[in-house]
């Protein structure tokens, strides 16, 4: 096999059990078994080898001895960290978004809002799993994309990758009171972009996202302790 073709087999590979990784099929802290890998994508060991070691450059996964390549845990510095740089950002982005935001946008915003508070119960309640939607990356979308910000709309997207999407689920399942916040929080939010109050706006906006970030950060704590044991 040509070197270029083999390249873009690891590559493909690479973000095939990122995808996995990213919606929670494959969970924080489980193994990575080459073997395993494998036979699931039906190719040979090199290729998951050489998938797993990019993941592991780019922070995904790690190596744990007597364990070995597992889904990595983020510790909650990170999450504080890349959080308060995406309250930055998301605040300017909602800034913009004020002017260009019509009224079917803000009325998607709020049937995705109400979407992604339903589905929470659900998941609450044990009728769906975190992995049956995205609704929360779909609502904040929505105002990166509203923002006509290209490089904007990226640094949020490099951001939001660093972490599995599934966890924002986990987070609202796990805390009746983070639900009821969370979806308030972005009602308030909408007004505000309903309104064209451009100030309201990004003064929510910051504060929810750090708000969410030490939501996140203290569920990867209560977890890092256990997720390799319990």
């Amino acid at each position: 096999m040509p070197e270029t073709d083999g390249n873009a087999l690891v590559d493909d590979l690479a973000a095939r059990i990122r995808s996995k990784i990213m919606s929670g099929e494959i969970p924080i802290g489980a193994p990575l078994r080459q073997a395993e890998l494998a036979a699931q994508f039906g190719i040979s060991r090199t290729p998951v080898r050489e998938a797993l070691r990019q993941l592991q450059t780019g922070g995904l996964i790690e190596v744990v001895p007597n364990r070995g390549a597992v889904v990595r845990v983020p510790v909650p510095w990170e999450v504080r960290e890349a959080y308060e740089v995406r309250a930055e950002l998301e605040s300017l982005a909602a800034r913009r978004a004020v002017d260009r935001l019509d009224d079917t946008t803000i009325a998607e915003l709020r049937s995705i809002n109400k979407a992604m508070y339903e589905r929470s119960l659900a998941v609450a309640a044990g009728t769906a799993t975190e992995r049956d939607g995205n609704d929360n990356d779909q609502f904040h979308s929505r105002i990166y994309e509203a923002s006509a910000n290209t490089r904007l709309s990226r640094m949020l997207g490099e951001i939001n990758d660093a972490f599995p999407r599934n966890v924002s689920a986990l987070v609202l399942k796990d805390s009746s009171r983070h639900r009821e916040e969370n979806f308030r929080e972005h009602e308030e939010l909408l007004e505000a972009l309903a309104a064209g109050d451009a100030d309201r706006a990004a003064e929510l906006m910051r504060a929810h996202v750090l708000r969410a970030g030490e939501h996140l950060a203290h569920w990867y704590e209560r977890r890092s302790s256990t997720v390799f044991t319990g």
